[in-house]
């Protein structure tokens, strides 16, 4: 016979787990019996949630959650999953003592007997208002440098969209001007013909401009690769000065990706400046998409993925530069000619979209950066899955 004196004499273990819960205040630890009330209360539990221990044993553990989820059911469904499957988790709202709201991260186990029977249930909540605060305002400062990202880019745009629209509008005027003059109905329908296609044209420009300057929420939607490349072709048409060839190499068949179509759009553009900026005088651009299969050799991705790659017949970027390439705020150029968030903006936004994105270079033969994104594949129904 076991000495209850003994430290493993389970006597003792209960008596050292509940010195143990209760020296516990950053977490609250308390038990609740299969209908979901409390039967024990650990400091933790009253720091966090406002009530003593005599205030809340004996009452449904729902008195913690907030009107709109108890008019939903929500305290009902956790226990039924707790006692169903042997846990549950839950991240919400919950209330305290005195009527101000936490955001609570919580856990139920049920606990058992020796002959395996569902006694009660374990249940541990933590306050993480702060934690959650703190992701939201990251999620602010992303949306407002993605902003700033936008306005670089369009800045960067500007110089050839104003030349483009000028030659627009002289198509019109003068087109215009000659109709007015003429007397000949073919002459004259031809110059109505000029303007309707220079208006057209500055038409579907604007719309372009519009479509990637508009600042929205992130929204992911599944587009073909090459409808994306038709949208994005005549913004990339005005970043590049005449000297600058771009190549464009699409295979064919490419399946489907699922993506927030702005931002895509945002980071090759930045990749086609960087290109752009990379090359003094003459050269060449190469922006290649095809599908690929990895095996994790690109940051241990794999499975099927569509690869935007975008190549520069630059001077190569130093070894020693290369491991800082995404960091914020890095940058190789002139002061006053980057932010250094294009680059990390892109490492950003491919990690999000469970993707990837790497650089390859060597000095006097140029760079070559690859984004790769998770190809949506077809189910055994022949319908499309992300």
């Amino acid at each position: 016979m076991v000495s209850a004196d003994r430290p493993d004499h389970p006597v003792m273990l209960a008596n050292r787990y509940e010195r143990l819960v209760q020296s516990v205040v950053d977490y609250a630890i308390y038990m609740l019996d299969t209908t979901g009330r409390v039967v024990s209360w650990n400091p933790g539990a009253e720091r966090i949630k406002g009530y003593r221990a005599e205030e809340v044993v004996g009452k449904h553990f729902s008195l913690f959650f907030t009107p709109e989820d108890c008019l939903d059911g929500r305290p009902e469904r956790l226990l039924k999953q707790a006692l169903e499957q042997g846990v549950a988790q839950d991240e919400g709202w919950r209330v305290r003592k005195d009527g101000t709201r936490f955001w609570a991260l919580a856990a139920l186990d049920v606990i058992r007997d020796e002959q395996g029977q569902v006694i009660g249930l374990a249940k541990v909540t933590r306050d993480i208002t702060d934690r959650r605060e703190s992701a939201l305002q990251l999620d602010a400062v992303r949306a407002q440098l993605f902003q700033a990202q936008k306005l670089e880019a369009l800045g960067q745009l500007t110089g050839g969209l104003a030349h483009d629209f000028n030659n627009l509008l002289t198509i019109i005027i003068n087109s215009a001007r000659m109709a007015k003059e003429s007397q000949d109905p073919v002459r004259l329908r031809r110059m109505m013909e000029h303007i309707l296609d220079a208006g057209q044209r500055g038409t579907e420009l604007t719309k372009q401009l519009l479509t990637f300057a508009r600042h929205r929420k992130l929204e992911v939607t599944q587009i073909a690769p090459a409808e994306l490349l038709g949208a994005t072709r005549g913004l990339l048409e005005h970043a590049l000065p005449r000297e600058i060839v771009l190549e464009e190499h699409l295979q064919p068949d490419l399946p489907l990706i699922d993506v927030d179509v702005g931002q895509l759009q945002m980071v090759l553009l930045n990749l086609l400046f960087n290109a752009r900026d990379a090359i003094e005088g003459q050269g060449t651009i190469r922006l290649a998409v095809s599908a690929v299969e990895l095996a994790g050799e690109v940051e241990g991705l794999c499975g099927a993925y569509v690869c935007f790659a975008v190549g520069d017949s630059g001077p190569g970027i130093e070894a020693k530069v290369l491991p800082r390439i995404f960091e914020p705020f890095f940058t190789t150029k002139p002061f006053g000619k980057g932010t250094g968030l294009g680059l990390s903006q892109a490492y950003g936004f491919a990690k999000q979209s469970n993707g990837a994105i790497n650089v390859q270079s060597e000095m006097g033969k140029g760079t070559c950066m690859r984004l790769y994104l998770p190809a949506c594949r077809h189910n055994s129904d022949g319908q499309l899955d992300g």
